[in-house]
């Protein structure tokens, strides 16, 4: 669980398919040492699965898909209300996943905005 007060590490990952983004975040949880128990990554997944998701499989990870469309363009509601229920569950660490890297400036300016600059720490994007 991240220390109160501290930032919650943010990945914003963008590529042309599902599986493609789903397997890059797979790789970077991969990547890091395993959680400590009862702690886990949270993932937002705009879009369905093209077939078996190897996020399907890590118990150590909580899932939540929206529905295709970038949230920008849909309005933010739906990705704010999403944001808010896991951020009050205390992940570890974040992945947001999106279909297209067009509006990805405007994301990464709304996540740098009141309250989430307080509580996020964006990284680097990861470009499947």
């Amino acid at each position: 669980m991240a220390l109160p007060g501290s930032r919650l590490p943010t990945t914003l990952v963008t590529g042309a398919s599902a599986a493609a983004r789903e397997a890059a975040i797979a790789a970077q949880l991969a990547a890091l040492p395993p959680p400590p128990d009862a702690a886990f990554s949270a993932v937002i997944l705009e879009g369905l699965p093209s077939g078996s998701s190897p996020l399907d499989a890590r118990p150590s990870v909580r899932l939540v898909r929206l529905a295709a469309g970038c949230p920008c363009c849909a309005g933010s509601l739906v990705l704010r209300v999403t944001l808010n229920r896991l951020l009050r569950q205390q992940p570890e660490r974040l992945f947001i996943g999106m279909a297209s890297g067009e509006h990805l400036d405007q994301l990464r300016s709304w996540l740098q905005e009141a309250p989430y600059d307080q509580l996020l720490a964006l990284e680097s994007v990861v470009r499947a």
